[in-house]
């Protein structure tokens, strides 16, 4: 069963392997990383001692689960000084992120590719006493090779959305015979799913889940950590109060092809707020470039992120141009780096959250709900689902159809700071009362370390 499983994920990885060299050579991705995904030089992993008690391995696939794992994370290390922590991610914005918000990891590395060789070549080398994944990826020759050395794994804040539910189903009405058992199987592999809802709880066990080891504890995004203020953040808040540029509208996490539509949002606000100020941050480094050119073809004068004069992180070529301030005929802060949009969002006046425009399913609310600010996000929200429907229904956000409705909305809010003001405060109140998953999760990876607590790790 699972060398079938490895024989077919050798077969895909050789017949796409143009794909992947093609948007390798194009983007610097998955060949920079891929020596590593497959077990060999794994960078950063020798600063751990030869010898340590078992360490803390926290595998969080992308940006949004990076920034949700941030405090557990921290709290782990404060509880846990002695035991190496380890962060893996899959994508290069992921891994940024990671490097970024936890400089306090011992090491920070690309997961393995899927394969036994590769993942016996990682958990050797990382010696893991716990390895915790945030959120549903499920990776069988992973999760049998962990439950091999008796490692125990851990899905937190686990969430099965209705989009990966249909496929799922899809996937098992076709081929059912041989995906079923090996899915029961795999599942059975892991010692606890700590999930985000019922519906999520529910999902997994009827993927194969031991009804035993599902509990429901709670979405791990509300327990965020607000970012410090960032050198950017700063400086904007003071150029903006300067230079009269108000209102402040920040389009965060903008996919592939919405770029557009995120112009056309300000556009709209812009007709009855002249001097406003756009931030717009696309979701992935390789959008940096067409997001630019975007901008360039809607005729609007733009500076970035990276032609600044101000200390940033290592994705900016900071610097660049000895930038200070913001001309008058700018309308448009392109961000072109990683980990310094949550710091902006304090600022903002009007929010969009991108990826909801276009059928990419939505990101994080959260962060600018933490912050009390209202956010205005289109129609695909299926990753987000219930939190995007409780807080429309709460009156802690809003979502439309199109962009114009979007900047419609926005100039409404902005017209009336009574209602935003009481919006916003419903937004923070939603984020702060659904707190307690960290704790929920702590408890259950603390019950697992205490069985390592002598001798090193195997």
């Amino acid at each position: 069963m699972y060398f079938l499983y490895s024989f077919l994920m050798g077969l895909a990885a050789l017949l796409t392997s143009p794909y992947w060299l093609i948007q390798g050579l194009r983007h610097g991705k998955y060949l920079s990383n891929l020596g590593q995904r497959l077990g060999f030089s794994i960078s950063g992993l020798e600063k751990l001692p030869a010898q340590h008690p078992g360490a803390i391995w926290i595998h969080a696939v992308s940006v949004g689960e990076a920034l949700s794992g941030v405090t557990l994370a921290r709290r782990l290390k404060d509880s846990y000084p002695q035991r190496p922590l380890v962060v893996s991610t899959t994508t290069l914005t992921g891994y940024a992120l990671a490097k970024e918000r936890m400089p306090f990891a011992d090491a920070i590395i690309f997961f393995p590719l899927d394969w036994a060789f590769s993942v016996r070549r990682v958990l050797g080398a990382i010696k893991p006493a716990v390895v915790i994944i945030l959120e549903t990826e499920i990776w069988p020759n992973f999760l049998r090779e962990s439950a091999r050395r008796n490692v125990p794994v851990l899905f937190v804040s686990g969430r099965i959305s209705d989009r990966s539910f249909a496929r799922w189903q899809s996937y098992l009405g076709a081929f059912g015979f041989y995906l079923k058992p090996l899915l029961k199987s795999a599942l059975s592999h892991a010692s606890t799913f700590l999930m985000q809802s019922q519906q999520d709880a529910d999902r997994i066990r009827a993927l194969g889940a031991p009804s035993e080891n599902v509990a429901v504890s709670g979405n791990l995004k509300y327990d965020l950590e607000l970012p410090a203020t960032t050198p950017l953040a700063k400086w904007l808040e003071e150029e903006c109060a300067r230079r009269g540029r108000t209102p402040l509208i920040v389009a965060g996490s903008v996919v592939a092809t919405e770029e557009p539509l995120a112009l056309l949002v300000f556009g709209v606000v812009q007709g009855d707020f002249p001097k406003a100020l756009l931030v717009l941050a696309p979701r992935k480094p390789e959008r940096f470039a067409p997001t630019a050119e975007f901008i360039e073809e809607s005729h609007r004068k733009f500076i970035r992120r990276s032609e600044l004069s101000l200390p940033g992180p290592s994705s900016s070529s900071s610097a660049s141009n000895g930038l200070n301030s913001i001309p008058d005929d700018v309308t448009v802060l392109l961000l072109d780096s990683i980990g310094e949009l949550a710091s902006l969002y304090r600022l903002a006046d009007g929010v969009f959250v991108g990826g909801s425009l276009v059928d990419s399913g939505g990101h994080n609310i959260l962060e600018p709900a933490a912050f009390g600010k209202v956010p205005v996000f289109g129609p695909s929200m299926e990753n987000f689902a219930a939190i995007a429907a409780r807080f429309v229904e709460s009156k802690a956000a809003i979502q439309v159809e199109s962009p114009e409705d979007a900047g419609v909305e926005m100039i409404h809010l902005l017209k009336d700071p009574e209602k935003m003001q009481s919006m916003g405060g419903t937004a923070r109140q939603l984020v702060e009362s659904s707190r307690g998953a960290l704790d929920r999760a702590l408890t259950a990876i603390s019950q697992h370390l205490a069985q390592h607590q002598d001798g090193p790790a195997r």
